[in-house]
């Protein structure tokens, strides 16, 4: 075999393993549940047959909008449309509306913009998108992203490798109120992503359909992440999501479309 053939296969194993490390360290990580049932839709996104009355926060009505009819599913109810941020500091999204609609962007933005293999990178942003009631939370971060960058055989501590590209795109989400006024939220995630080599070529073994959540609480103007316990004992379990699965739509997934 050539040596630049060589090359490229080393690479091409060296993207796999980058992102079957972030599938099993990262998801496995992050992944949660919790217990209750208040819908996270503002007017603009519920369906007609159940829009939550207009409030500057996160709507709390009892179970998710949905078109009538039980054989409803994700891939054929109303789509939410995410807000896209208003600023950024330290590379992370910031200025999402105090809603509901705005926690779940927010949520989403943060999944797919985080620094999975640059640990300076990825404090810098957790810095600015994490609470300072989060104790612990940002050390645990940042020992994943080097424990990943290990488990890839590169150095605990260092930028992005240059010769990856990582893409995290987020398909679906469920979004939960965990407090009577709807400023602590968890947000579920269902998500795939992606590594290509220098040449743009996509890996062949992408992780599709990974679950992941978010708790978020509103606080000095604007979403941040929180483990604290009184919101963590909280947290809810979905059924699995599905884009045609009629028991996915009833447990409150949305399909999502990012704004343009």
């Amino acid at each position: 075999m050539r040596r630049g053939a060589q090359g490229h296969d080393r690479k091409a194993l060296r993207a796999k393993l980058y992102l079957a490390g972030i599938g099993v360290l990262v998801v496995g990580a992050l992944a949660a549940g919790g217990i209750t049932a208040m819908a996270l839709l503002d007017e603009e996104n519920a369906p007609s047959s159940a829009k939550p009355s207009a409030s500057a926060k996160p709507s709390a009505s009892s179970s998710p909008g949905k078109p009538s009819g039980s054989k409803v599913t994700p891939e054929q109810g109303k789509k939410v449309t995410l807000k896209s941020p208003t600023g950024q500091k330290g590379g992370a999204p910031t200025g999402f509306p105090h809603d509901a609609i705005g926690a779940m962007s927010a949520a989403v933005h943060y999944q797919e913009e985080y620094a999975w293999l640059d640990d300076e990178k990825a404090r810098q942003q957790l810095e600015v998108i994490t609470s300072p009631d989060a104790t612990g939370y940002i050390d645990e971060r940042i020992s994943q992203v080097r424990s990943l960058r290990e488990a890839a055989n590169l150095p605990p501590s260092g930028p992005m490798p240059a010769e990856l590209t990582i893409t995290t795109t987020v398909e679906a989400i469920r979004g939960r109120s965990l407090t009577p006024d709807g400023d602590v939220v968890q947000v579920w995630m269902s998500f795939d992503r992606y590594a290509a080599g220098p040449d743009g070529t996509p890996n062949d073994d992408p992780i599709k359909g990974d679950t992941t959540d978010l708790v978020l609480k509103w606080q000095a103007g604007g979403w941040k992440i929180t483990n604290e316990p009184m919101y963590w004992k909280k947290r809810t379990f979905p059924v699995a999501y599905d884009r045609d699965s009629p028991y996915a739509w009833q447990d409150g997934w949305w399909q999502v479309r990012h704004a343009d």
